[in-house]
């Protein structure tokens, strides 16, 4: 996990009692000694992420928050199974230990998995960096979502782990729901989205690959000391899909823009930093992953647009509803009306 800081102002580990985590932990975790603490770590909007403390080191542990919660949501179990299966893969992922579903050990479901010890980075100008690192670090972000795209899930017992077929028409059915379920004001450009996309699906979603559904910067882990991703975190959204879905997340979270909480490189000079253009990091990976772009561009960045400005919108819904995981839920929260306005845009702007 990350070398910053927990968040201490945010912390929730006085609900937990920790003489009944350590005695689990103990049990189920070889060589896991006690008595434990936990500090909560500033990152992860969603599942609450902990730095685990334990006379036999340090580990993570990442639960399901408290109080009410949408259906299928916060799935902690999916991600431990997940990362638990690439253990043995290209993709770089920190070891799992143990699962725990048994509410009363903590009060929500659980797991605790190795801690890594990295740098996590949350702006993609990458400021601290020289501009040979960040081509470095783009092309290595490349590399990862073409060894997704190019994975074959049935050879890591994941081929039941999504339904085949039709992801996209099924993701902008699963995220009106959740968005609506989650609504706290009017979004016009939502509105838009809401009945162009189910229009304007591409025709090519026969292809099944591994997608882990939030592929972004501030979700992988690079090594302390060199320019190497060591851990791709965050799997809550992963399950099976279009092998280009990942890749194509990712670009249109670098278009947002910069007075964003997830900052994008809208209005910023690439070259001069020494970031691939989009159109190069797009025929790197076509040619890395063999995989070619189905349907149009916008509806990709439209689809895409849409569907993380409702993941945030229910961010500001939990923080309304007083259980969201992190101090800057609301300053997330409020980025639902400029990302969809930068979905709705992509189609308007093509269709001039």
């Amino acid at each position: 996990m990350p070398t910053e800081q927990p968040d201490k102002n945010t912390v929730e580990s006085p609900t937990v009692d920790c003489g009944a985590l350590s005695a689990w932990c103990e049990s189920h975790i070889d060589g896991f000694k006690g008595p434990v603490s936990l500090e909560k770590f500033a990152v992860g909007q969603s599942n609450p992420t902990y730095l685990l403390r334990a006379r036999s080191g340090r580990y993570v542990l990442r639960r399901k928050p408290p109080g009410a919660l949408l259906q299928s949501a916060h799935a902690v179990d999916r991600e431990y199974r997940v990362m638990r299966a690439l253990a043995n893969s290209d993709i770089p992922v920190p070891r799992m230990h143990a699962l725990c579903e048994d509410d009363d050990v903590t009060g929500s479901m659980f797991f605790v998995m190795e801690y890594l010890d990295g740098r996590t980075f949350l702006d993609p100008a990458l400021p601290e960096l020289q501009p040979g690192q960040r081509r470095d670090l783009y092309e290595q972000q490349v590399r990862i979502l073409a060894g997704l795209a190019s994975l074959d899930p049935s050879a890591f017992g994941l081929s039941d782990y999504g339904k085949p077929g039709n992801y996209v028409s099924r993701q902008v059915s699963r995220w009106t729901r959740q968005y609506r379920a989650t609504e706290t004001g009017v979004n016009p450009e939502m509105e838009h989205l809401i009945e162009w996309l189910p229009e304007n699906l591409p025709t090519d979603e026969g292809q099944v690959a591994l997608v882990h559904g939030d592929f972004r910067l501030d979700n992988l882990l690079v090594h302390p000391a060199r320019m190497e991703i060591i851990g791709v975190l965050d799997w809550e959204l992963s399950t099976l899909g279009h092998p280009f879905v990942d890749f194509s997340y990712w670009s249109t979270m670098l278009r947002l823009p910069r007075d964003t909480h997830h900052k994008g490189l809208a209005g910023l000079d690439r070259g001069a930093l020494g970031i691939p253009e989009e159109r190069e990091l797009i025929d790197l990976y076509r040619t890395l992953s063999g995989t070619e772009v189905p349907g149009g561009w916008p509806f990709w960045i439209a689809f895409h647009a849409f569907r993380f400005a409702a993941i945030v919108q229910g961010v500001m819904k939990r923080y309304l509803d007083g259980n969201a995981s992190s101090a800057q839920a609301v300053e997330v929260g409020r980025m639902a009306g400029p990302v969809a306005r930068l979905g709705w845009s992509a189609v308007t702007q093509h269709n001039e």
